[in-house]
């Protein structure tokens, strides 16, 4: 999978040092992956959610982190839509941000 943008990543754990492993360790993994259907992203990531919409909710750190991206399976690009804490999530709509 091709991941649209390792930036906004990397801004989370620059900002959170305790979710720079978490993060690498998900891009590591998703950038090798070759997922053709939600349940793929579910398998690997058993704490993922899906929420409709080729939208995905993963839970990093043991839920102290929250990333929400957006997946176009035909052209295998993953799209960051929100990265941060758990706290910053609750104030957003996962359904649209």
């Amino acid at each position: 999978m091709r991941i649209i943008s390792r930036k906004q990543l990397r801004n989370c754990w620059i900002q959170h040092p305790k979710s720079e492993a978490s993060l690498k360790e998900w891009y590591n993994i998703t950038s090798r992956a070759n997922w053709q259907k939600p349940s793929d992203v579910t398998d690997t990531f058993k704490r993922s959610r899906y929420i409709g919409d080729d939208r995905f909710i993963f839970n990093i750190k043991r839920d102290a982190f929250r990333l929400v991206v957006h997946i176009n399976f035909m052209t295998q690009i993953v799209y960051i839509r929100f990265v941060g804490t758990h706290a910053e999530y609750d104030k957003i709509d996962a359904k649209t941000v």
